[in-house]
């Protein structure tokens, strides 16, 4: 993985502020940092204030595993160019709640509850088990893995002390940020996320620079930044850029 804020990789994204690119992020430990609780989450008024002034010269959307409905709330007024919830299965378009999701909740309660610090998240789309609180962390999500696997027809992964139950079928984030390039006309896609859920777009191929929160060994994502902190720098680093490039631009027209 190559350190996306060190000077070999200025001339790389220096080339993204030049292109018709798309920035794309997740939220919790993206945008904003990991919260103890869902609720708790927010971003920063810096990285709000920077995120601001990167839409206003790139197309920018938010994928999350959140509720669209959510995401829409934790950005309040900020606009952006999409917002998809879910995992990428939930835009705008999307039709009504699956009633399959509540059946999942009610399989899986009479389980969960029998796990100290685990509790279930309901979604729109799918289910969120959380054992941040558990007392034996790496045995507790064993089996909810376990339990969420006799479910029919899903799909169960992972994410920060967290684990996902979506459809088998359902659009991943990859998928969201495809159909989002080619909504938007991007021959360039950025993407930033921090959690196993994000691994769908860091696999891309193509015009795709992939960046994870935090170094790993084992992922698709070909950059990282250190610390969730660092987006404020690298958010910075982009307006700035595309700043440049519309005064250089103007410079030119002045003296032609």
């Amino acid at each position: 993985m190559k350190y996306l804020l060190s000077r070999a990789s200025l001339p790389m994204v220096t080339r993204l502020a030049q292109e018709r690119t798309l920035c794309a992020f997740d939220f919790d430990g993206t945008l904003a940092p990991i919260a103890g609780h869902p609720e708790a989450a927010r971003m920063r008024k810096r990285t709000r204030d920077l995120l601001c002034r990167v839409a206003a010269f790139y197309p920018c959307i938010v994928v999350s595993g959140r509720d669209r409905a959510d995401i829409l709330e934790k950005l309040g007024c900020l606009n952006v160019a999409g917002v998809l919830g879910n995992h990428g299965a939930e835009s705008g378009k999307t039709l009504a709640p699956r009633r399959h999701v509540k059946r999942w909740k009610a399989a899986l309660e009479p389980e969960i509850e029998t796990m100290p610090g685990t509790w279930i998240e309901e979604k729109a789309f799918s289910l969120a088990i959380h054992y941040r609180q558990a007392p034996q962390k790496a045995a507790t999500r064993r089996r909810i893995v376990a339990a969420a696997k006799k479910l029919d027809d899903v799909r169960v992964f992972g994410g920060k002390q967290v684990v996902n139950v979506v459809e088998k079928l359902a659009l991943h984030k990859g998928d969201a940020l495809v159909a989002e390039r080619d909504r938007l006309k991007c021959n360039w896609v950025l993407y930033f996320g921090d959690d196993e859920n994000d691994e769908d777009a860091f696999a891309l191929k193509g015009n795709i620079v992939p960046v994870r929160i935090g170094r790993k060994q084992r992922t698709h994502a070909r950059y990282y930044l250190r610390t969730q902190t660092e987006i404020d720098e690298l958010l910075e680093l982009l307006a700035r850029l595309r700043e440049s490039a519309k005064s250089q631009a103007i410079i030119r027209r002045a003296n032609l």
